[in-house]
């Protein structure tokens, strides 16, 4: 398909993991996209692989907890886009509250609500209108569901789910869509180490399975084509259902 085509779009955190999914989905749906992450050896890979597989794709090193400054420079390389994915996370794993260190509080909340905060002020006022540009945040099951272990991390999601209602309102009349995906837990290359957690989780899954980064991307693809014209500050749960079945509980003993 090329849903995408005549589009570029920016996606953030995308040198691994559903960062680098949604750039390759979007390459394949005809998007220019732009790699971003602080790894340029691993953009390097992501950007040949599109390039091999006939796509079109460049790569451009941003470390979002670094500051505004950083932040600034991204967009100002970057320049216009018809798509922003705010995709990079400061990922904590399970940490009880009282054993969560300053710093990482403030790496959490600087990546991941800052980031995109100012990365969207940057760039949205640029974007084409008319319903053609997108922002896609990819938030989490988190935002939704109390989990023991996760109080920061959920958050920080909660308020970039917060944020695309708000940008929903604040954008939208001026043909820009803004939505959110929250992914349950989803089975990429650098989860080994959660790899008991997630198995926890999916027990409480009705798909039965850990999701895949691919059929994140696709999730994203979708809301960033002009398929979803209409769609506007939702919020779209990739999670094999655990949300629908956790929506008035809370999964004590599991963290992500």
């Amino acid at each position: 398909m090329t849903r995408l085509a005549n589009k570029s779009a920016l996606i953030t955190g995308s040198t691994s993991g559903i960062g680098r999914a949604i750039a390759e989905r979007f390459a394949a749906e005809g998007a220019t996209v732009i790699v971003s992450g602080r790894r340029a050896d691993l953009g390097a890979e992501v950007v040949r692989g599109i390039v091999a597989a006939g796509g079109r794709a460049s790569f451009v090193p941003a470390d979002l907890n670094a500051g505004a400054a950083a932040i600034e420079e991204l967009a100002a390389t970057v320049g216009t886009v018809d798509i922003l994915v705010n995709n990079a996370a400061y990922l904590i794993g399970g940490r009880a509250t009282p054993e969560t260190p300053e710093d990482v509080v403030d790496a959490a909340l600087s990546t991941n609500i800052k980031a995109p905060y100012l990365l969207t002020a940057a760039l949205a006022p640029k974007m084409r209108t008319g319903g053609s540009g997108a922002i896609v945040n990819i938030g989490s099951i988190n935002a939704l569901t109390g989990m023991a272990g996760t109080a920061l991390y959920s958050a920080t999601k909660a308020a970039l789910h917060a944020m695309t209602a708000a940008w929903a309102a604040e954008f939208g009349p001026h043909g820009i869509r803004v939505n959110t995906i929250a992914p349950g837990p989803t089975d990429v290359e650098w989860s080994t180490h959660l790899r008991p957690m997630l198995e926890r989780m999916v027990s409480t899954v009705p798909s039965g399975r850990l999701a895949q980064a691919a059929e994140v991307a696709a999730a994203a693809a979708f809301l960033a084509s002009d398929e979803a014209l209409h769609i506007h500050g939702a919020t779209l749960p990739v999670d094999g259902g655990l949300t629908a079945v956790t929506a008035h509980g809370a999964l004590a003993h599991t963290s992500a």
